[in-house]
């Protein structure tokens, strides 16, 4: 039975894969986001974190992109290339570890609102449409100034700000699960919360996680880049952090445009990246959106 059900996980790997090839903005997207990671991860092989430090800048004050400096300077004389390289690690690790948290209390709180009924269910969708009528915005950015500007305070902030749509959206597949018949023999034949919830309703449901995830990622992308340039982070270096900087210094009055636009377009690229890489993953994983577009 354990090599069946290989061959068949095997199977559908495969089918998924052929069809997500066809979406090509996805596979676009994919392509930008492997070449961000693996930019991310082998940083500290070319350069360390003494190139944030205001006192390591070796070129001349705002000087314009250049073959020295194909990115330009900042104030201090420093490279906006290796900032931003640099300044990757710290942005994507923020979006992806904020909306891990997003999507695992999303989940949660969804499958438990969605399997167990009367009062406790009811209580827990109100908790969640309290959270989801506070603007996210403000409640992580008086989260991140009362709990402090460090990496682990914004990533809390931003995650749990961020999941009562997701939990929405998983009671309501969640709901629709749990009204097939095969739930109702399961539960005939002994079958507990656990059982039910792990075996039959979250594999059901993971296929949207997966593609509400690559979302949620560029979300709290967005959000980190948000809260540093409203001065809420203390991380030396992000592409939010960059753009902070390049407000402080007057880059737009200096004519440094390079200083504006090269953090930005780090964002643009990356968030666009998962977007349409995450609509291309619902798209494939939702039969409905599959057909239409068949």
């Amino acid at each position: 039975m354990t090599s069946v059900a290989w061959d068949r996980r095997k199977l559908a790997l495969g089918r998924f894969w052929s069809d997500f090839r066809r979406q090509r903005a996805g596979m676009a997207g994919l392509v930008v986001l492997a070449v961000a990671v693996v930019l991310a991860l082998i940083a500290p092989l070319f350069i360390d974190e003494n190139v944030t430090s205001v006192v390591t800048g070796t070129g001349a004050r705002w000087a314009p992109p250049s073959l020295d400096e194909p990115f330009g300077t900042d104030e201090s004389g420093r490279s906006i290339l290796l900032m931003a390289w640099w300044g990757s690690r710290t942005s994507l690790l923020i979006g992806f570890l904020a909306a891990l948290l997003s999507i695992v209390i999303g989940m949660v709180v969804g499958i438990a609102a969605g399997h167990f009924r009367g009062w406790a269910g009811a209580a827990l969708m109100r908790v969640t449409d309290w959270f989801l009528v506070l603007p996210s915005l403000v409640t992580a950015l008086v989260l991140a100034a009362i709990l402090g500007g460090s990496t682990f305070t914004i990533i809390v902030a931003i995650g749990v700000t961020t999941w009562p749509s997701t939990a929405r959206l998983i009671r309501a597949q969640t709901l629709s699960v749990e009204a097939r018949p095969y739930i109702e023999r399961s539960k005939a034949l002994g079958g507990g919360h656990w059982h039910i919830t792990t075996r039959h309703v979250l594999p059901n449901v993971a296929p949207l996680l997966l593609a509400s995830t690559t979302l949620e990622v560029a979300s709290a992308i967005v959000t980190e880049s948000t809260l540093a340039f409203l001065g809420a982070s203390a991380n030396k270096t992000s592409w939010g952090t960059m753009l902070r900087g390049s407000y402080d210094y007057g880059a737009a009055t200096e004519g440094a445009w390079w200083y504006i636009l090269i953090p930005g377009l780090c964002i643009l690229a990356v968030v666009m990246a998962f977007t349409v890489a995450g609509r291309a993953l619902e798209a494939v994983l939702n039969p409905r959106l599959r057909k239409a577009g068949a």
